[in-house]
C-alpha cells in the first residue's frame, strides 16, 4: 500500500495491505496489526490498543477517496466525527507476528461540488478476523482543496515549519508530565499531557514528542484528531488512577481546529464506567467525546 495514499511518511505506520472495490460504495480491505507496533502496543493485556481501530478507519478514509473517487492528491481531509466499538470477547488476541484483519467498508452521504469533485463522505467499517466481526468504526470528513484549506486556516498554514512554536510548547516549571506506566504507555515520549503541580485539575494537551513517529508522522499546523483522542484516553486514565485504561468504545466530534498553542485543556466527567470529555482552548470548546469501558 503506497504510504502517500494514507498520508503517512513512514512505511511502518501503514496498516493497510490491500483494498478492492465491490461496487455501489462497498469495499473490502486487508490490514495487518503488528504486535510490536511502537505506538499501539498490547499494553498489560493480550489485546491490541483500541485506537488502532480508528487509525485503520482513518487510513481507509484517505485511501478510498484518493483511489476510487475524483479527489486531488493535494486535498486535505478534515475529520468531523469518528467512533468505534469493540467486542472484548470477540477481539483477536495478540499472537506472534501480526493479526490479519479484514475490513468490510461502506461509503455513504457522498457530497460533491459543481465540478463533481468529492467534498465529503461518511464511512463505516466492520472488522473481522477468522470470519468473525469483532469491531466497527464510523466517521465522516470534509475534503477541501489547498486553496480552501488555506482560507480556513488563515495565516496559520503559512507559519508552519518543522520547529514552529517549539519553544512555546516546552515544559515550564509550573507543569509536570505524568509517568507513562500509569497511562499504560511504553515510553515517556508517548505521553500527551502535562498537568499543574499545584492545580491538579489542569490537564493540558502537550505532547512530549512533537516529532512522534505516529501522532506527528508528518508536519501539521494543528493537533491531529488521533492525538486528541489519545490525550483524552490518557486524561481518563490519570483521573481514575489507572482504573480506566482501555475503552471498548468511544467517539469524537471535532467542532473546530485545535491549535498547537496555547495548549488545549482536557476536561473529564465520569459516571460509572463512562468518561465524557471535552477539549477547550482559550475558553472555546474545540472537540468533545465519550469513552466507555468494560
Amino acid at each position: 500500500m503506497p504510504r502517500e495514499l494514507v498520508h503517512r511518511v513512514s512505511v511502518a505506520e501503514v496498516l493497510l495491505t490491500d483494498v478492492r472495490s465491490l461496487g455501489d460504495g462497498n469495499f473490502e480491505a486487508a490490514g495487518q496489526w503488528t504486535r510490536s507496533h511502537p505506538t499501539f502496543p498490547r499494553g498489560r493485556g493480550d489485546r491490541h490498543h483500541p485506537l488502532i481501530i480508528l487509525e485503520t478507519l482513518r487510513q481507509l478514509g484517505i485511501y478510498i477517496p484518493l483511489r476510487y473517487y475524483p479527489v486531488d492528491p493535494q486535498a486535505h481531509f478534515l475529520i468531523k466525527n469518528m467512533s468505534f466499538a469493540a467486542d472484548p470477547v470477540a477481539e483477536p488476541r495478540v499472537v506472534d507476528g501480526a493479526t490479519e484483519v479484514t475490513c468490510l467498508v461502506s461509503v455513504s452521504e457522498v457530497r460533491t461540488d459543481r465540478s463533481g469533485a468529492l467534498t465529503g463522505m461518511r464511512m463505516c467499517s466492520r472488522y473481522l478476523t477468522g470470519g468473525r466481526v469483532f469491531a466497527i468504526a464510523e466517521g465522516s470528513a470534509r475534503i477541501v482543496d489547498s486553496a480552501r484549506y488555506a482560507a480556513l486556516r488563515g495565516t496559520a498554514a503559512l507559519q508552519l515549519s518543522d520547529t514552529a512554536g517549539a519553544s512555546s510548547r516546552d515544559p515550564v516549571d509550573a507543569l509536570t508530565r505524568p509517568a507513562p506506566t500509569g497511562l499504560d504507555l511504553a515510553s515517556p515520549l508517548d505521553v500527551m499531557l502535562q498537568q499543574g503541580r499545584e492545580d491538579r485539575l489542569a490537564l493540558l494537551v502537550s505532547p512530549a514528542d512533537m516529532r512522534h513517529p505516529f501522532f506527528f508522522d508528518h508536519a501539521s499546523d494543528h493537533v491531529p484528531g488521533m492525538a486528541l483522542l489519545e490525550a483524552a484516553r490518557q486524561a481518563a486514565a490519570l483521573r481514575t488512577q489507572g482504573a480506566l485504561l482501555r475503552p471498548v468504545s468511544g467517539r469524537l466530534r471535532a467542532q473546530r481546529f485545535t491549535e498547537l498553542t496555547p495548549p488545549a485543556q482536557v476536561e473529564c466527567v465520569f459516571r460509572n464506567r463512562v468518561c465524557v470529555f471535552k477539549l477547550r482552548q482559550g475558553g472555546t470548546a474545540t472537540a468533545a467525546g465519550v469513552f466507555r469501558y468494560s
